[in-house]
């Protein structure tokens, strides 16, 4: 979709700006997801409309404080500004800033400005200025800043077009620096500048005190005339951080008035109660239960609604299309293993729903705040909690995001535990699984047992990462120390087209992502459902006819008997039957087994395997797969299958179970071992049989 006519903006900007707000004001839904080339830190592109018929690439890079990169994320940044020659280097830069931060955020700016990029000043959040006692003197602070200023409030959606205008002009914007950061040592500066008189004197000065890579020097050139010591590349920095606060205090002096007696501020008030010591945690415990109580309540009517419609859809199929391998592909194999995920679609996206409103309030962040006090007890930063809690989403991303973690021995133990949270690969297993063996009754009228239940699921997941945080923090020797940082940004009401496009990306990603494995492993569970070797499987109807000589069977149930023996003694039958002696301690039958191995792959292949496996050769179509599971029996006792032991054992399976092979890919990718990620697994598939077996052998 890029075209070089396209003008390259990329927004840069502090965290907890609005960053993501201004690009999803500009591109819509109209935005890819990918990662950097040969890194994993996410990139998204988007794509926008301007005046006079021109087109934009918008790129949203990561949130970064300044270009004294601590973190790989950030070094993406200074990467990208340095290099020229790269496909996205930005005609133009647009400096996100938070117009209650404007002194903070105005540091990054000054340093963008000494690449002489043509940069944008966004100062965003103008809807609040009013209301803070807030007032600018903008075409003062554009006259000292050198640069044109967009004055916008993304959620509000004001002065986007005037933005996109800037955008357009983006040739008249001054490429001046602001000031003369090389003073802070003339003589070191003039050296540089002499040796490389044909390069930008501040991406010298970045290549020298940052770990990034410029195509267009050599870095061991640049090292070997100019090498310093780190203390004295440290004081250097420290002494252009401070000149470059001073400049920035000089101009916002004239440049901004605030008149604290006229603001309307309550944000103290408020954060007193959301981050106390006691009553925090209250709240975020409530908070959380109305969470997964409206999870199950709300999408009960439209989960039933899916898998009623694949059911029919499956039934459709055998009736409409002839009778044949294909036909027995299409109604038994894909349509339900598509089902079997797609009816999870309504509590995927309500999770999501949830969470995008808490980090678009600023709730979040007083939660990662809150939990900092109970991290550090268990030896990791205050950091971790964000992996942590982005973990209830996906494991990956969140393995990802400890790259912002500096010292390696948290970051280790964070990646290691990550994948205890509970994400929503796990809710399709657990909803389906909660909803077969829990009541859906009401406690004191209000509590939904099933909704309880999935809270102290994920509750169960948490703990878990962080007792086993503690335990690794005391096995693995690794020296070192961090402080945590956060930034509390203002409350503001969610914008409803942030959430709505979060909860689009992050559904339509799942659905995708899984779906692809889904589809293809239903296909070859069917194929290995439909096959099998020796007369049990050839000759199974002439076999159960012969067993039934004296009292001969009616159609329908000599089809059912037949069905049943050739699923039995199929390929997949063999396979199942072979692992049953290890997993019957647990409660589950062969079917059972092959979904769990199956769901090695990803977690959610369970429900979407068990749903090909008994609509294989099932002469009733229409059951939807929660029927199929209730009714399942085990021939051996008598029972039924799915009882409360057997379901509180494969729930606390999958608690504890390490079954993502991507998940195992990432950590493999960000520790550079295999040990890691191996170690991983042992440890939780050990401990989730472990606990899977006690559990169903004390509640049976």
């Amino acid at each position: 979709m890029k075209s070089k006519k396209n003008i390259n903006v990329a927004l840069i900007g502090n965290p907890n700006t609005g960053k993501t707000s201004v690009f999803n004001q500009l591109t819509g839904l109209n935005q890819q997801v990918g990662n950097y080339p040969g890194i994993t830190v996410e990139k998204k592109i988007g794509f926008c409309k301007l005046p006079n018929n021109i087109k934009a690439n918008i790129l949203d890079l990561p949130g970064t404080y300044s270009l004294n990169a601590s973190s790989i994320d950030e070094n993406v940044v200074i990467e990208l500004l340095l290099n020229k020659n790269d496909k996205l280097f930005p005609d133009v830069a647009l400096v996100i800033t938070d117009v209650e931060n404007l002194k903070r955020n105005l540091l990054l700016f000054t340093q963008i400005k000494d690449l002489e990029i043509p940069t944008i000043l966004v100062i965003n959040m103008a809807d609040r200025m009013k209301y803070k006692g807030i007032s600018l003197n903008i075409p003062l602070l554009e006259d000292k800043l050198k640069t044109k200023i967009a004055l916008i409030s993304s959620r509000k959606g004001l002065g986007i077009e005037e933005l996109k205008d800037q955008i357009v002009n983006y040739k008249t914007v001054s490429t001046e620096p602001c000031l003369n950061a090389s003073s802070i040592d003339p003589v070191y500066f003039d050296n540089l500048r002499k040796t490389f008189p044909n390069q930008l004197l501040y991406k010298l000065w970045l290549v020298i005190t940052q770990d990034v890579n410029f195509l267009n020097l050599d870095r061991k050139e640049i090292h070997g005339s100019f090498t310093k010591s780190h203390s004295d590349l440290k004081r250097l920095q420290q002494k252009e951080t401070i000149k470059r606060y001073q400049f920035i205090n000089d101009v916002l002096k004239e440049g901004q008035q605030i008149d604290t007696a006229n603001a309307k501020d309550f944000r103290s008030k408020l954060d007193r109660v959301l981050t106390h010591k006691f009553w925090g945690y209250v709240i975020f415990f409530l908070i959380l239960s109305v969470i997964f109580q409206s999870i199950f309540d709300w999408s009960k009517i439209p989960m039933d609604a899916i898998d009623q419609a694949f059911a029919n859809f499956s039934a459709l199929a055998n009736e409409k299309l002839p009778a044949g391998v294909l036909t027995n592909l299409i109604a038994q194999g894909i349509i339900p293993g598509i089902g079997g995920i797609l009816i999870f679609i309504p509590q995927i996206a309500f999770l999501f729903m949830f969470i995008s409103i808490l980090e678009e309030s600023g709730y979040m962040s007083r939660v990662v705040f809150l939990m900092d006090k109970i991290m550090r007890r268990f030896g990791l930063s205050g950091k971790s909690v964000v992996p942590l809690i982005s973990g209830t989403a996906c494991a990956i991303p969140a393995i990802m995001a400890t790259r912002n973690i500096e010292n390696w021995k948290e970051r280790l133990i964070t990646i290691l535990v990550t994948p205890f949270t509970t994400c929503s690969a796990r809710l399709p297993v657990y909803a389906i699984i909660i909803a077969l063996v829990i009541p859906d009754q009401y406690v004191l009228g209000i509590v939904n047992l099933q909704g309880l239940t999935l809270m102290l699921l994920y509750l169960i997941g948490f703990g878990s990462a962080i007792f086993s945080a503690y335990l690794l923090n005391k096995v693995l020797k690794i020296k070192g120390k961090t402080y945590f940082v956060i930034e509390m940004p203002n409350y503001k009401l969610p914008l409803f087209k942030n959430v709505f496009i979060n909860v689009i990306e992050k559904t339509k990603s799942f659905v995708f992502g899984a779906g692809k494995i889904i589809l293809a492993i239903s296909i070859i569970l069917w194929f290995l459902a439909s096959n099998g070797p020796g007369n049990n499987f050839n000759n199974a109807e002439n076999q159960i006819i012969a067993k039934n000589q004296v009292k001969p069977l009616s159609s329908v149930a000599l089809e059912t008997a037949v069905a049943s023996q050739k699923l039995e003694n199929s390929y997949i039958g063999l396979m199942g039957k072979s692992i049953e002696p290890v997993i019957s301690p647990l409660g589950y039958d062969w079917k059972i087994g092959i979904a769990v191995i199956s769901s090695f792959a990803a977690r959610e292949v369970f429900v979407g395997t068990l749903a090909t496996i008994y609509s294989v050769g099932d002469t009733d179509n229409e059951n939807t797969i929660k029927n199929k599971m209730q009714a399942e029996i085990n021939p051996i006792t008598g029972d039924k299958v799915f009882n409360f032991a057997s379901g509180v054992s494969l729930l606390l399976f999958y608690a504890f179970a390490m079954q993502c092979a991507s998940t195992l890919a990432i950590t493999k990718k960000e520790t550079n071992s295999w040990k890691w990620p191996l170690a991983q697994l042992v440890f939780m598939s050990s401990l989730a049989y472990v606990v899977a077996l006690v559990t169903y052998q004390v509640l049976k």
